[in-house]
């Protein structure tokens, strides 16, 4: 039976939303945001999709990975990869060879944005 992490309600999704949520929360604290400021500057009505998101209940949807990772004050592409990787690993595992490495720190991400 084929089962794909993306969609899945397993422990090892669970567990791989909720590390890269704590990765977000991170970012966002770095940053000086509630989670309702990060919200209006995502234009989400929501502030609550930002905290479903940070304990790994939600996820970033692809079509708004730029919106945040600017919000974030990070660069796309290596925000997008870390998403990726806990998001759709099985992917990420076949694109990529850091596979065990650990998450990037906020200081490799970041960029400065005035």
């Amino acid at each position: 039976m084929y089962s794909h992490p993306q969609q899945g309600k397993s422990p090892e999704t669970a567990e791989l939303r909720k590390r890269v949520g704590v990765w977000l929360q991170t970012l966002r604290d770095a940053r000086g945001l509630s989670q309702r400021q990060l919200a209006g500057a995502l234009g989400i009505d929501y502030y609550t999709f930002i905290s479903q998101v940070e304990s790994g209940r939600g996820r970033i949807p692809p079509d708004r990975y730029a919106a945040w990772a600017g919000a974030l004050g990070v660069e796309l592409k290596p925000f997008v990869r870390v998403l990726m990787r806990h998001y759709d690993p099985m992917t990420y595992e076949c694109l990529f060879d850091d596979v065990d490495s650990d998450l990037p720190s906020f200081d490799a991400l970041k960029t400065i944005r005035q």
